[in-house]
């Protein structure tokens, strides 16, 4: 799981600095191999910081991150495995 293509919407092209998706990618390569399909990060802005919060529901996965940026941002991505290939959006665009 999440092994395969992966691919991101416009939105979190526009949206996400590289790094902060590259970032992402790596939390997911972290899990264990027993992965749910759906990861969801809450990303909010603390001053010059970024707190991401990485959650699961199968099985029940909860993950803290506060990283220093220059520009933090205010949003909600899903990243969904379809056993074919892996997408990273917005909460608003699913």
């Amino acid at each position: 799981m999440f092994d395969d293509q992966r691919f991101l919407t416009r939105g979190v092209d526009a949206e996400i600095p590289l790094e902060l998706q590259l970032f992402l990618w790596s939390c997911i390569d972290r899990l264990p191999e027993e992965r749910d399909h759906f990861q969801v990060f809450k990303l909010e802005a603390l001053g010059k910081m970024q707190r991401i919060s990485h959650t699961s529901e199968q099985p029940e996965y909860h993950m803290e991150y506060i990283i220093p940026t220059e520009k933090p941002i205010n949003a909600k991505l899903y990243v969904i495995d379809s056993e074919e290939y892996s997408t990273m959006l917005l909460a608003e665009e699913y």
